[in-house]
């Protein structure tokens, strides 16, 4: 059985059905006047042999195509894409179905981050009563390794709300090359968690090798497209409207394959696309359908998510403002156009703009975590544990998001109300106000059975002092102290005979490990 991720009933949705027709309109308008700038010849022609209107740009520096989609071809693409998407894993009870018109959400780390932030604790004594002590967290951030992939990847195997990992740190080891950078992270990544695996390429040259892994350990070809355990996101779009030339090569080759894959737009409201709501959404919905049309017209029947991570711009610096009130609105209208289309759907939420844990970053994350999961995307990129306007990857901040995320999930389980329950309540009352007492103490214990009450916060301190981060770490460290189900050891020995470039420290079962 897949997993089961958070049915939301009746999503919170901003637009009305008369505005979500309004940015259907204007996206279709976009797409013909202005269209698109294409820098990749092999997808314009693919647009030009399909009826786009399509134009060389004299005069550039760089070869460039002036793409004008009709709006049937796009009509054509969302016929063709499916409306139910399967990611799978290694342990198959961990897949994710995704069914695009069903608010069922799923969450999912993520993204790539150059800076991996350690925590050490140093220990202070009070002025006036040096008796007392306390425990002050301190954060040292580094470049990311393939060390810490591992233990990423390891820990987000057992954090209970996790349901799909995408890899969270840049590895940049001294033996870490753009040819061998794709293989390592992606074996890391599969190696250490049994949950589906997304990621993005870093070189179109090392994507029949992965494939080729993901082959290996789903024991086919044919079983890899039944049980597609790896994913990949494409950021093949270049707000404003533009093709960029290798990622949508890139794009274009994983369609080939029939794999999953993310049509990713990020633009930002007021560099990259215009400052009002209906602006950006107008332009990012028409750049993930321009994405979508191109998918399914290299290959027709592509699984496809409509990958959506628009931001505000910071008015004092114009870098992300992540935590901006607005980019939850951007993202919950993005949720509610890929239902419209009944394409699941990739959003994010979570992003913090401050560079370390704490208050400002538990205000910011649970806020726009809380309004984006009521909308119900499908897969939800949730940043567990970034920070920095995802440059920065703390594993104690990604224990903190998990205890958070399950006091959200408890908040939206189904409520337990019907004839029978009601008929049972109607008679706890009847024989506790018959009691000189009149107290329902002796119902509780069978309640707490059932799970129904939420349990208190994990990180409450005995005392006065706040102890959230120390015992935090403590949970991070159980966690890194549980095993985890590698890879098996004849298929191990496999991928490293047949995929090139694998560096042998992650092998688990060579000799002296």
């Amino acid at each position: 059985m897949p997993r089961e991720g958070i049915l939301v009933n009746n999503p919170v949705e901003r637009l009305s059905s008369e505005q979500v027709r309004q940015i259907h309109k204007a996206s279709m308008e976009i797409l013909k006047d202005p269209g698109l700038l294409c820098f990749n010849k092999r997808a314009a022609e693919i647009f030009q042999s399909n009826g786009a209107g399509v134009a060389s740009i004299s005069g550039s520096d760089i070869p460039c195509w002036h793409v004008k989609i009709p709006e049937k071809l796009v009509a054509d693409a969302l016929d063709s894409a499916p409306k139910t998407v399967k990611l799978g894993a290694r342990n198959p009870d961990n897949a994710l179905v995704m069914k695009g018109n069903e608010a069922r959400v799923y969450y999912i780390t993520g993204s790539e981050t150059n800076t991996w932030l350690d925590v050490d604790f140093s220990t202070y004594a009070n002025k006036s009563d040096p008796t007392k002590e306390i425990k002050v967290p301190e954060f040292l951030p580094r470049r990311g390794t393939v060390a810490d992939l591992c233990d990423s990847a390891h820990v987000c195997e057992h954090l209970e709300t996790v349901d799909g990992y995408i890899r969270t740190v840049n590895i940049q080891d001294k033996d870490i090359t753009e040819d061998n950078k794709d293989v390592n992270k992606f074996f890391a990544c599969l190696n250490n968690t049994t949950k589906h695996v997304m990621s993005g390429l870093t070189s179109l040259k090392q994507l029949d090798n992965v494939v080729k892994m993901a082959e290996l350990i789903a024991g086919s070809q044919d079983k890899l497209k039944e049980n597609p355990i790896i994913s990949f996101i494409t950021c093949l779009v270049k707000s404003p409207l533009q093709f960029v030339d290798d990622t949508t090569e890139t794009f274009m080759e994983i369609c080939q394959r029939g794999l999953p894959v993310v049509v990713s737009s990020a633009p930002q409201a007021g560099t990259t696309a215009p400052m009002k709501e209906a602006g950006i959404i107008a332009q990012i919905n028409a750049e993930v359908l321009a994405g979508i049309t191109l998918g399914q017209l290299v290959n027709k029947g592509t699984p496809v998510l409509y990958g959506s991570v628009p931001v505000r711009a910071r008015m004092d610096t114009l870098g992300d403002s992540y935590s901006a009130v607005e980019t939850s609105q951007y993202n919950i209208d993005c949720v509610q156009m890929a239902r419209f289309y009944k394409i699941p759907n990739y959003s994010t939420s979570g992003v913090c703009d401050t560079k370390i844990p704490g208050q400002q970053s538990s205000i910011e994350r649970l806020f726009s975590d809380i309004v984006v999961t009521l909308s119900g995307p499908q897969y939800l990129h949730c940043a567990f544990g970034l920070l920095d306007g995802n440059s920065v990857f703390c594993l104690l901040q990604a224990v903190l998001d998990d205890t958070h995320f399950q006091r959200v999930k408890f908040f939206l389980k189904s409520p337990l109300i019907n004839e029978q329950e009601l008929t049972e309540i109607k008679k706890q009352i009847k024989d506790v106000v018959a009691t000189p007492q009149k107290m329902f103490i002796n119902y509780i214990r069978q309640v707490m059975r059932t799970g129904e009450i939420s349990p208190p916060y994990p990180f409450e301190s005995d005392d006065d002092s706040d102890n959230v981060f120390s015992l935090a770490y403590e949970r991070l460290q159980e966690l890194l102290a549980k095993p985890v189900e590698h890879i098996d050891p004849d298929t191990t020995a496999r991928i490293f005979q047949d995929i090139p470039g694998l560096l042998p420290r992650l092998n688990v079962y060579q000799e002296g490990r």
